[in-house]
């Protein structure tokens, strides 16, 4: 409805040339928004207020000229010029009733958008490593990232959901040395376990589960004798390594790579899993050792060296990121000949673009505030476009069972997994309390409310409204009634008790909230405006009956209530959040 009020601004300035030159640059639509008080109708535009000093004119002469200027339409009750300058507009009752007739036709589409060719959006989210199950704040950025996406292709954009896994360096030897020393343990070889090993349960089942096959047996002194003699109480990092390096002198290079991919493999399968029960999906799991293996490294670091955009210093090759706005500049080869962890962004970001992607969204953790310059000025170095990298960030989450902060760590195995979570509160209750604060803030998630039946428990208060027509409709059938559609729409003009009219004034909004919520990329908003909607449709429901003797009446009432429902399941759709028919 927003879109009608900006048609009409739109081809009333056609008319009067000058506003028309001075709002060439202007969108029209930016300047029309839902008032606060119905008093005031129910659009404003501060259009007259925008156009007044280019056009050289006083704003209200400037609103008068506009409002004298627009077409007459059955939408529009009565137009008011406000304060400095602002047109109000009051919609018609035909207004409203001509939207429920479009909730009604486009049904699950309603709310959408036409799709668009572009910009081709790879988002990317969760991208976890991979080196124990996924916990509660893992739970957050999935089920935001996955939100995000829906709302993007709602409002028609085309979105490909990409996992990056990161499946190279330090953090998998760690991980594949953690194993092996449970598979030693369960052959009653005892070595030590380091302080910054993985500790789960889950290290002790993938020990377990691993084919041995090619992987040599060892004794405990030959385990022993190569570490350093503090062993464990010394350095905790340097016994972690020289773990790694017996692991790697005792298996061979290959044996503990087959020791730490099946590892890998293992705990990658949990987490594809774990997602997919979650409704969480994706269209690739992009490997970082990939980039290794398809010189994806080697080719954007080349296209740096061409660009003349590297430098040798203190045996080291680095990138000159302040150049690009960046705090400092960033090293990409040691003086080992190793590559880094930016030269593996870069050039994953780098290999998204070759892949023809227009736009990136990377959605991460709390602390890579630094990440976006260094990785924009590796884009701007190699000839693209920083702005085309969006990097949204997730704070973290704070689980609270009985009053009581949970601890989360994976390293030591005190956490809450996502899976647990999922099984203690329900799918539907996690992704909805997930979103239901800007990602930019910390979030407690109360599992005593999430699992609460109650109007104290959001979702559970927007699901009741959608099980409570259900029910009404079958309550229609139990009277051996029917509900006549087309009559319905005819009668609309029936609806005219304020709870009535409340609720078609909030179905309208819906498309409105849908783009907002994409274009800021909030869902929170979403999550406002279903529990709105809930409560109008519960106010209704109190107030007054549905199944009533007058037909007419009856019918446009159940018109009403099925648009309603339409909505809230669409709202709950792309918040990942079922819509019960019973509850």
């Amino acid at each position: 409805m927003k879109h009608l009020v900006a048609q009409l601004v739109n081809d009333a300035l056609a008319t009067l040339p000058k506003l028309a030159r001075a709002a060439a640059d202007l969108s029209i639509e930016s300047t029309v928004e839902r008032t606060r008080d119905a008093s005031h109708g129910d659009f404003a535009t501060n259009i007259a207020m925008r156009l007044a000093k280019p056009a050289r004119g006083n704003p209200r002469e400037v609103a008068a000229s506009i409002v004298a200027a627009l077409s007459d339409s059955a939408d529009i009750d009565r137009v008011e010029i406000a304060g400095p300058g602002f047109i109000n507009f009051h919609l018609s009752p035909a207004a409203f009733h001509a939207e429920l007739q479009t909730i009604l036709l486009r049904g699950e589409e309603y709310g959408r958008q036409a799709k668009k060719d572009r910009p081709k959006i790879l988002l990317e989210f969760v991208s976890a490593n991979p080196t124990g199950p996924l916990h509660v704040g893992h739970g957050r950025h999935a089920s935001f990232g996955a939100t995000v996406g829906n709302l993007l292709e709602a409002v028609g954009y085309p979105v490909h959901r990409e996992y990056y896994v990161n499946d190279a360096g330090r953090q998998m030897d760690i991980l594949g040395v953690s194993v092996w020393l449970r598979m030693l343990e369960r052959d009653s070889i005892a070595v030590a376990f380091p302080e910054g090993g993985y500790r789960g349960d889950y290290i002790r089942d993938i020990a377990a589960a691993i084919n041995t096959d090619g992987v040599a047996s060892v004794s405990a002194e030959s385990v022993r004798s190569g570490l350093p003699a503090d062993a464990p109480e010394g350095d905790k990092e340097d016994y972690v390594d020289a773990l790694i390096d017996r692991a790697r002198a005792l298996l061979g290079e290959a044996g503990f790579d087959h020791v730490r991919q099946q590892s890998l493999e293992s705990i990658r399968d949990d987490i594809e899993e774990d997602l997919a029960e979650f409704g969480v999906t994706f269209d690739t799991w992009f490997s970082e050792q990939n980039l290794t293996k398809a010189n994806r490294i080697d080719d954007a670091l080349e296209v740096l060296r061409k660009r003349g955009m590297l430098y040798e210093r203190d045996g080291a090759t680095w990138f000159p990121s302040s150049d690009f706005g960046d705090e400092k500049d960033r090293v990409v080869i040691r003086e080992n000949g190793n590559k880094t962890y930016f030269a593996s962004d870069i050039a994953y970001h780098f290999d998204k673009l070759e892949r023809g992607f227009d736009y990136l969204i990377d959605i991460l953790g709390a602390d890579h505030h630094g990440y976006t310059a260094r990785v924009r000025a590796g884009l701007e170095a190699m000839g693209y476009n920083g702005d085309d990298l969006e990097v949204e960030l997730v704070q973290f989450v704070t689980l609270y069972r009985g009053g009581k902060k949970m601890q989360m760590s994976t390293r030591s195995g005190e956490f809450d997994t996502l899976r647990q979570l999922r099984a203690e509160v329900g799918n539907d209750a996690a992704r909805f309390y997930y979103v239901s604060r800007s990602n930019d803030q910390h979030l407690d998630f109360d599992l005593d409310v999430a699992k609460s039946q109650s109007n104290d428990n959001p979702v559970y208060y927007i699901q009741y409204a959608h099980a409570r027509i259900a029910s009404v409709f079958r309550q229609l059938a139990e009277k051996s009634l029917e509900w006549d559609n087309a009559d319905g729409g005819a009668q609309l003009a029936l609806l005219v008790e304020p709870q009535e009219k409340a609720l078609m004034t909030s179905l309208s909004r819906y498309p409105e909230v849908i783009e907002l919520s994409a274009n800021n990329r909030a869902p929170q908003h979403l999550v406002h405006y279903l529990r709105d909607l809930a409560n109008d449709f519960h106010t209704y429901y109190n107030a007054h009956a549905f199944i009533v003797d007058d037909a007419a009446l009856r019918n446009a009432r159940l018109y009403l209530i099925s648009a309603t429902r339409i909505v809230i399941a669409n709202g709950l759709g792309i918040l990942g959040v079922s819509a019960p028919e019973t509850m």
